[in-house]
């Protein structure tokens, strides 16, 4: 009678606790590792063989197909808090991303031109065609019939939680709390942000802010402190002999003679990231910090609000935020300079069809009216730049 009740298995509370936080592991391991990092952005190869059990348990315990996750992530970056977005809370609002993340999932994938267009170089042999594509229901029905047969009546409970999980942490958590709210490392042109301290449950894709940086690199975390279980998966597969490395995140080197030539400016160009990053550590807020205590006798509380203001890009401030920023930046000349110097530097890497000949000069000029403006950590960081040059090769 305890088969009947328990299944085949007979496993206890704990027992069936540890199978469902399993399947919910190794389903945001397939998505991470095989969906997002080896099939939509090629930044790590998977062994076939490892490749096509991600594929596999996908089908069987989610109902997720390759071509349709693939194709609604790539136009998710290259539509990002646009119109097109497929789930972004900046277009849909939050509340709509948190509760029905999933359905704006699946109504994006009933899109003939989003898979013809993104889903390119997913699979499409044999087994794709022939059983995932021609039975899309198979999967989930085995599943079901498993988890009751092996777990009996519990099972319900462990098929519900694991059914959950990806609409939940997928859908709500990364999609919706990772572009409104969390920390950022970098000023991308996104609302995109790392999250703490889901690591454990979502296979590193809390640090989305990092991914929208780097979206090619294999490795999502960038600070000493910050965790990628995903990254350690591919650690221990690529030990194994079961993943190849293809990409990380690049970080710009120093040489010894600063100069501005072209290994300068592809240095800049590859490493935009993490100029601007330096950018607003070094120049920005060493400013900002300059001008509040030199009016702290007064109080000016613009001055005290003004971190967001200077630190985020102007696309990404409301226009009650961008009123605040006119004010402040009319009321002191200092902080005016740095933020035009900045918003000219970074015009130089977001032209389009621009010869490398025509950027050179402009960065040349750049540098050269950085080094006269009379601001000093502007000075200072202008030298740095002419120092940058791209390191060789992917470290690990």
């Amino acid at each position: 009678m305890a088969h009947y009740i328990n299944g085949l298995l007979n496993l206890n509370t704990w027992q069936l606790v540890a199978v469902a936080i399993g399947f919910i592991q190794f389903t945001m391991l397939a998505v991470t590792l095989y969906l997002h990092r080896d099939q939509a952005h090629r930044s790590i190869n998977l062994h076939p063989a490892f490749r096509h059990i991600c594929r596999f348990w996908l089908w069987f315990a989610t109902g997720m197909h390759t071509n349709e996750w693939v194709a609604v992530h790539r136009k998710h970056h290259a539509m990002c808090e646009r119109e097109g977005d497929p789930h972004s809370p900046q277009v849909f609002g939050l509340r709509t991303v948190l509760l029905e993340g999933a359905e704006l999932y699946k109504a994006e994938t009933k899109n003939p031109e989003t898979i013809e267009k993104y889903a390119r170089g997913t699979p499409d042999d044999w087994i794709q065609r022939n059983l995932y594509w021609r039975y899309p229901n198979l999967g989930i029905t085995l599943f079901v019939l498993m988890c009751i047969a092996l777990f009996g009546a519990p099972g319900i409970i462990v098929l519900g939680v694991q059914l959950i999980s990806i609409p939940v942490f997928a859908a709500g958590v990364i999609n919706g709390l990772g572009h409104h709210t969390g920390y950022r490392n970098f000023e991308t042109a996104d609302a995109a942000t790392n999250l703490v301290p889901w690591g454990l449950w979502i296979g590193g894709e809390e640090l989305h802010n990092n991914h929208h940086a780097f979206p090619t690199s294999a490795k999502f975390s960038v600070r000493a402190w910050e965790f990628d279980i995903g990254w350690m998966y591919i650690v221990v597969l690529r030990a194994l002999g079961l993943c190849e490395v293809r990409r990380l995140a690049p970080k710009p080197g120093l040489r010894a003679n600063p100069r501005v030539d072209l290994q300068t400016l592809q240095a800049v160009l590859v490493n935009r990231m993490h100029v601007l990053r330096d950018y607003t550590r070094n120049v920005t807020l060493a400013e900002l910090q300059q001008e509040r205590r030199r009016v702290a006798a007064s109080g000016n509380a613009l001055l005290q609000r003004a971190r967001k203001l200077l630190v985020r890009r102007p696309e990404r401030l409301d226009p009650e935020a961008l009123s605040r920023l006119d004010e402040l930046l009319a009321k002191n000349t200092r902080l005016r300079q740095v933020h035009e110097f900045r918003e000219e530097l970074v015009g130089i890497w977001e032209q389009a069809n621009v010869s490398n000949e025509h950027l050179l000069e402009q960065l040349k000029s750049w540098c050269a009216e950085a080094e006269a403006s009379g601001i000093r950590s502007l000075q200072e960081f202008s030298a740095r730049l002419r120092a940058y040059m791209l390191q060789p090769g992917v470290a690990a």
